[in-house]
Parts: structure tokens; sequence; C-alpha cells
């Protein structure tokens, strides 16, 4: 749901896929923001994964250069270990639909101040952060007192997933690995059951995702009808 209104607003994408290149080094120059989305390792796994280090590195850069930053789930993670924050895993996974309760700043921020006060909202994550020196909590949840932060006025992390749909919740409920790690926690995750919630609650979930990513849009800016891209 991101990509299509960055587009719509005439920016250019780059994607990075780390997974087949993980020694990429992507610049930050010519660009008016970066999105880090999840994956399922640790913010600490960075000799299996030595991407991880190289987001943490953009991230700072990031802020360095006042240029809008938007984590989800390990991109929060990272936003937050590079902050300074302890990442750690969680003492209970939250996998599905969840109630998530916005604390007064949140309701007040002019990019989630859409989901309303108590959303409930997809999640899939097992790690979680404490809340990085000088940023602003702007959600919490039963199991994660950190569901959303905002670092100055253009840097955000969430935990939860606002960009998925239903075909994507679909595809993560039988990937392999996820389904091992569902079988892990024994009956209190019921794919089923999550699918049937999806279908009930996905037409709402995209419509206010549609308003919260307007206001990330907005974040970036317009960007100049010529410009050219850093390749690297």
């Amino acid at each position: 749901m991101l990509d299509p209104k960055l587009r719509a607003s005439g920016f250019r994408i780059r994607y990075v896929n780390f997974g087949r290149d993980p020694h990429a080094q992507p610049s930050l120059d010519g660009y008016h923001g970066l999105v880090i989305l999840g994956g399922p390792m640790n913010v600490d796994e960075v000799e299996a994964h030595p991407h991880l280090a190289t987001e943490v590195a953009l991230v700072l850069q990031a802020i360095e250069r006042k240029i809008p930053i938007l984590g989800i789930c390990l991109g929060a993670q990272l936003i937050a270990k590079a902050l300074g924050a302890r990442v750690r895993r969680a003492d209970c996974k939250e996998i599905g639909w969840h109630d998530v309760m916005l604390s007064d700043a949140g309701s007040d921020d002019p990019v989630l101040r859409h989901l309303g006060r108590s959303p409930r909202l997809f999640q899939w994550h097992e790690d979680v952060f404490d809340l990085p020196a000088g940023a602003t909590p702007l959600a919490s949840s039963e199991r994660c007192a950190q569901q959303a932060f905002r670092h100055g006025t253009n840097v955000y992390g969430f935990q939860f997933h606002l960009e998925v749909d239903e075909p994507l919740i679909t595809r993560w409920l039988t990937v392999p690995a996820h389904l091992r790690q569902i079988e892990s926690l024994g009956a209190e995750i019921d794919p089923e059951a999550i699918l049937h919630e999806t279908r009930g609650r996905i037409a709402a979930h995209r419509r206010i995702a549609d308003r919260v990513f307007g206001e990330v849009v907005a974040l970036f800016g317009r960007p100049p009808r010529a410009r050219v891209l850093s390749s690297r």
C-alpha cells in the first residue's frame, strides 16, 4: 500500500534486496526518505546477516541528514538499536490480530491519529525493544510496551504491520518456517482463526492504513520532477 502511494506522488523507489545481495551498500544521496521493512532475523544476528549493520548505519546517516524514516517490525527494531535502545526477545510472541492502545501523544500525532484510540492491528513479531532515549511513545499493547514511537518529527517505528493485505497474511500463514514457529506455540495460535478474523477486518484495516501511509508520504515531501538518483 505504501509503494503505490509513493509512486502516485511522483517518487521513484529503489528496493534493496539484502537477501540476494547481503553486502550491498546503498547510498542515501538523492533520496527523500528511507523505509525499512521486516524480516525473520534478530537485530544482533550481524554475522549471519551483515546487512543489519548496513541498515543501522543508514538509519544514523538519515537522521543526521534529517531524512524521514519509517521502520516496520524489524525496521522499527533496527531504528531503536541505532538510537541506543535495547532489543530483546519478547516474553510472549504476538502473531495475528491484537489490540493496540495509542498514548495521548499517539492520538495527537499527525501520522498515527488516523488509527483511533484503540485499534486492533495485525502483528507478527517475537522481539521487542525499549523506548529510545529522546523518543516519544505513541502506542502499546498488552504484550508489547512499545508498539510505535517517534524520534524527532520525522522518524517513526511501527511494531505492527499496517502494510498487510489478505493475500500477504495468507502467504505468511503458509510459509514453512512460519508454520514451524506457530506449531512451537502449541494451541496459542490458530491460523484458521487468524484468517477468519482477517476477512472481517482487512477492509477497515486497509482504509486506516491508507490514511496513515498518506501522512508518511507527506513527510517525504514533494519530489522534484527531474532528479538523478544514485545507482549505488
